[in-house]
């Protein structure tokens, strides 16, 4: 997993988004237009020079919510996008950046959206910085090992990229691979049908399963993290409870384990090691990865899906899952 910057600035942010400036002694009762009025007159903020400062709420601005807006859409204000040098300065650049990304989970999707892309436009006032805000996006929000993975924010991020003249089509095609990739399976979505073989040699289809709720997780014979979550799995209370709830008239849960690839002796000698009960399958011509029907980016990857096949969890961990059953199920 990579390093992860420390949130040493994020208690810092949330002290001003909850804060009410008091400094002159006035209660501020103004309208949503007299606050708007009073923003257009704010001067606009001076770039401060080989480091990173917050933007300046003004103080009409009480309400926690809008201020939160007024973070996220001038975080970047004050910020030299024209100095390449920060680009190789992670403990200012990227340690904005993570605060950034923090406190988009306190705007609406919209908001977030228009200022994740208004980010990387500013990031065009020069290449290297360009280039390296990019990366900064790839690796917190598709790289599999981060905390802070969210294709939904990377989603505008990539449809910006596939507009900018800033890259050359080769480099271009990358993230139009991601943003093709990122798009399938969406949560809300019908997730794509595929079929499947048991050891049997019987073949059925995602869809045929008639189950309330389906966990399907993708992995490989003898991989040590998909052993380990399946052990995880195999002793999850939560997870149990509602294997436990399926009888002959229903079935509340259940868990399909998909092997991907192509070496079948290697699957079969390591089926005994699965948990009966749960399904396991194959896929015999390999459609899943030459059709590219799932982003299988590591080793394991789990779905939840309800009776539709309707995607509840994507790419998503054990203890998601677990917070699935013990909250609502």
């Amino acid at each position: 997993m990579r390093n992860i910057l420390s949130l040493c600035s994020f208690t810092l942010l949330i002290v001003i988004l909850s804060a009410v400036s008091c400094s002159s002694g006035k209660e501020y009762q103004s309208s949503k237009r007299d606050i708007k009025d009073k923003e257009l007159s704010v001067v606009s903020p001076t770039i401060v020079p080989d480091t990173f400062v917050l933007p300046d709420i003004p103080e009409v601005i009480t309400d926690t919510d809008e201020r939160a807006k007024y973070l996220v859409s001038h975080y970047w204000d004050r910020f030299d996008f024209s100095n390449a040098d920060l680009a190789r300065r992670p403990e200012i650049t990227e340690q904005a950046f993570v605060d950034f990304i923090n406190i988009l989970n306190y705007v609406p999707k919209a908001n977030a959206d228009e200022s994740l892309v208004n980010t990387l436009r500013s990031a065009e006032a020069d290449t290297a910085m360009y280039v390296h805000f990019i990366s900064l996006f790839e690796k917190y929000f598709y790289d599999p090992n981060s905390p802070f993975r969210n294709e939904e924010y990377y989603i505008p991020v990539l449809n910006e990229i596939a507009r900018s003249s800033m890259l050359t089509d080769v480099s271009k095609s990358v993230y139009k691979f991601q943003l093709d990739m990122v798009k399938k399976n969406r949560v809300g979505e019908r997730a794509n049908n595929f079929s499947y073989t048991l050891a049997s040699g019987r073949s059925y289809s995602l869809y045929d399963l008639q189950s309330e709720f389906t966990i399907l997780m993708f992995s490989n014979p003898g991989c040590p993290t998909c052993e380990a979550v399946i052990a995880q799995m195999a002793k999850s209370a939560p997870i149990n409870n509602a294997l436990s709830r399926n009888s002959a008239n229903r079935t509340m849960l259940t868990i399909l384990t998909l092997y991907p690839d192509q070496d079948l002796d290697e699957w079969l000698s390591h089926l005994s090691d699965l948990p009966t009960g749960w399904v396991h399958g194959y896929d015999k011509d390999l459609k899943i990865t030459n059709q590219r029907l799932y982003d299988i980016k590591a080793i394991p990857t789990i779905y939840l899906l309800d009776k539709d096949k309707r995607v509840l969890l994507k790419d998503t961990s054990i203890e998601a899952v677990e917070s699935f059953f013990s909250v609502q199920h």
